[in-house]
């Protein structure tokens, strides 16, 4: 189910850390300024990468209107597992199409 997780640059447990540090720096006023960049800085990740993940977690979290990590996943499956369908559908219509045509052939 993790397929999307196996491209992943950073493993999970390095981004939750580091976005719970985010969050944490977020919530001083004293150094709510500027949390992304020097976060970003000390750990070596994108400021807009981190904001990202920022904004994701509140999201799974409830706090901010979104698609939630596990809904996104499941969408995922779910439009493959229809194109999987519509594929098959396919192949069967033109299957029973080609059946049809030699039915309908007159025998010798």
């Amino acid at each position: 189910m993790r397929s999307m997780a196996a491209s992943r640059k950073y493993p999970d447990e390095f981004r939750e850390r580091t976005t719970r540090m985010a969050v944490d720096a977020r919530q001083d006023p004293a150094t709510k300024s500027g949390t992304f960049r020097r976060v970003g800085e000390q750990l070596g990740i994108n400021p807009e990468t981190l904001r990202n993940w920022v904004v994701q977690a509140e999201i799974d979290e409830g706090h901010r209107p979104g698609t939630t990590t596990s809904d996104a996943e499941r969408l995922a499956e779910l439009e493959k597992e229809v194109r999987e369908l519509r594929r098959a559908n396919a192949i069967l219509r033109s299957a029973s199409a080609f059946f049809a045509a030699e039915l309908d052939r007159p025998q010798r």
